[in-house]
């Protein structure tokens, strides 16, 4: 299901009558706040302030290799993106599955594991996947949550077809990987 934008219409909790991560059924929020709704496997998150889309953006903003986009292209990107909740151990992506999804850290502690051996971590800021969102190629690595997390989801489809309707955006876009490439070679 798509996330479901509401204005909440007047002070006060609601109820969606089933559980949210973490377990609670109700939010708050004060008059003319807005809410995004999203399913994530058959509960609701709420997400309280700025819009999806707004939030969307900012957090892709945050990831180098669209250091060159304007407003305007992650606006473009952040509309098709969504967000999804995972419990601890759960695997957000597991190494040698398809990819087709870049995805960035919004809350909560990952660790990336290399056949069984833990390289790295990941937290809110960080992002994961950019290769495959390129490529479409095989997860290089395993990202397990330590803790709750919550990943903005970013597909494939989408970079494309911004890619395919302004190539423009593929020279920004190779400027960022390069960075990446540089950034993680530096890497012990």
């Amino acid at each position: 299901m798509a996330p479901v934008r509401v204005t909440v219409n007047t002070a006060g909790s609601y109820n969606w009558g089933r559980p949210c991560p973490g377990g609670t059924t109700s939010f708050s929020a004060a008059e003319g706040s807005v809410a995004t709704i999203v399913t994530v496997t058959g509960a609701w998150l709420v997400l309280l302030g700025p819009s999806l889309s707004a939030m969307a953006t900012t957090a892709l903003a945050g990831v180098p290799m669209f250091a060159g986009f304007s407003k305007r292209h992650l606006n473009r990107l952040a509309a098709d993106t969504d967000v999804l909740a995972f419990g601890t151990g759960e695997s957000i992506v597991r190494e040698g599955d398809p990819g087709e999804t870049l995805f960035v850290v919004l809350s909560g502690q990952g660790k990336v594991v290399r056949g069984k051996k833990r390289v790295g971590s990941v937290m809110p800021g960080d992002f994961f996947g950019e290769l495959s969102a390129i490529d479409g190629g095989p997860r290089t690595a395993s990202v397990i949550a330590e803790t709750p997390m919550q990943v903005l989801r970013l597909f494939r489809r989408t970079l494309m077809a911004l890619i395919k309707d302004e190539p423009q955006v593929s020279l920004k876009l190779l400027d960022g990987i390069t960075r990446r490439v540089r950034q993680v070679d530096r890497l012990p």
